[in-house]
């Protein structure tokens, strides 16, 4: 618990971060990358070139002193934390770094305002957090059986182009069998070493059923865009990896499963390429029989950019109670109403029938999940009924 010293000092940073926090933060990356370069092979450096790295960890700090006091709302959101750094290979050792270098920033850019009370008072806070995630990220490494950011090379046995910019990757072990057991929506980490020598890890949820003989992934090809670079991981995938190849992958992480209320019914939402964890849920479902009323409901450009269409389509044929809905932005002109789409447009909740007792799942880029969100919360839907998978720097933006 923060002291009664220090609590005035952090509830006063709120508006000073609020103003200031992404000058600190960018201060604090570049200060440590330069002391530390080593750490680049550690942190995602297309977010740092985006710039999102950098405005995620000003909102994270301010979130973090706005709700220091709201364990409800920080306990889950710490939670997934532990389980990105325990996949990423965040250790002990990198906490002090970490520290040292965020107190400089908020130091230099503050100047005369970061009194030695202020700095000491986040030091307090910073430790306090440090701890909770380090001996929380030491029992999941212990649980897993698997020390922090384990990598084994596993066997890419066959590549299946899903459409023009998703591919799905098959792995096997060296043996030929599972690599191993995990949670339907959970994610691997993927590591490769880019052209500049460069070694960066990255985050795919798992796309079929722990029943299958195989892991899966599958990996959209991030093309540039507006103020965003292009993602050097997924192209170096689409662009090198073929079936006989090798890959380095970490165990199974992520808290983003399904509910354990077997009798309560589903809603899964997604867009884009966050079909993936659905997948894999509906794929756990079919394999196990389960007769739950499941709404299954994704976004997408057209039919031509929704992946996994085939497996989905087979899990209907095993899931008696599964509803498939689809909304497409720009249907093509094959496509009609009622066959390969039910609706032209955006998600709109409104637009379904939803269960009256249910669990709330999603999956896509982050605008399209406050939207869902926000719409639940509207209907009435308790927050402990929603959960949601956050890939990228956007953990706490709900807290804000």
């Amino acid at each position: 618990m923060l002291s009664a010293a220090s609590r005035p000092y952090i509830d006063a940073s709120v508006p000073v971060l609020r103003e200031h926090g992404l000058a600190i933060t960018r201060h604090f990356y570049a200060s440590m990358f330069e002391a530390h370069p080593e750490l680049r092979n550690l942190f995602n450096m297309g977010n740092q070139a985006s710039g999102a790295q950098q405005q995620s960890l000003a909102s994270a700090v301010f979130a973090y002193a706005a709700n220091i006091d709201n364990a409800a709302a920080l306990t889950p959101v710490l939670e997934r934390i532990v389980h990105k750094h325990v996949s990423v290979g965040i250790t002990p050792a990198h906490y002090p770094i970490v520290g040292r270098h965020l107190l400089g920033a908020i130091k230099d850019v503050l100047g005369d305002a970061a009194t030695p009370e202020l700095i000491a008072a986040w030091d307090e806070a910073y430790w306090l957090l440090a701890g909770e995630l380090i001996a929380a990220e030491a029992r999941l490494s212990e649980k897993s059986r698997a020390p922090l950011g384990t990598l084994r090379e596993l066997i890419v046995t066959d590549v299946d182009r899903e459409t023009e910019h998703v591919v799905s990757y098959y792995l096997r072990t060296p043996e030929g069998g599972s690599p191993g057991e995990f949670l339907p929506g959970q994610y691997v980490s993927v590591c490769v070493t880019l052209p500049d020598g460069l070694q960066q890890r990255r985050q795919y949820s798992l796309s079929d059923a722990p029943e299958a003989p195989h892991w899966r992934i599958t990996v959209k090809r991030e093309d540039a865009g507006d103020a965003k670079p292009a993602g050097q991981v997924s192209n170096w995938l689409h662009a090198n990896v073929k079936a006989g190849d090798r890959l380095r992958v970490g165990p199974a992480y992520g808290e983003f499963t399904l509910p354990q209320h077997d009798t309560r019914a589903l809603v899964l939402l997604s867009a884009g390429v966050g079909i993936t964890p659905m997948v894999s849920m509906v794929a756990a479902l079919a394999a196990q029989g389960s007769r739950r009323e499941i709404l299954f409901a994704h976004a997408g450009r057209n039919g031509s950019h929704v992946a996994l269409r085939r497996q989905l389509a087979f899990a209907k044929t095993q899931l008696p109670h599964l509803r498939v809905a689809t909304f497409f932005e720009t249907p093509l002109p094959i496509e009609r109403e009622g066959v390969d789409y039910t609706f032209a447009g955006r998600m709109d909740l409104s637009r379904l029938t939803l269960p009256a007792d249910a669990d709330y799942l999603m999956c896509g880029p982050s605008p399209f999940m406050q939207t869902q969100w926000r719409a639940l919360r509207d209907a009435g839907v308790p927050a402990e009924r929603m959960h949601r998978e956050v890939f990228g720097p956007d953990a706490l933006d709900h807290l804000l």
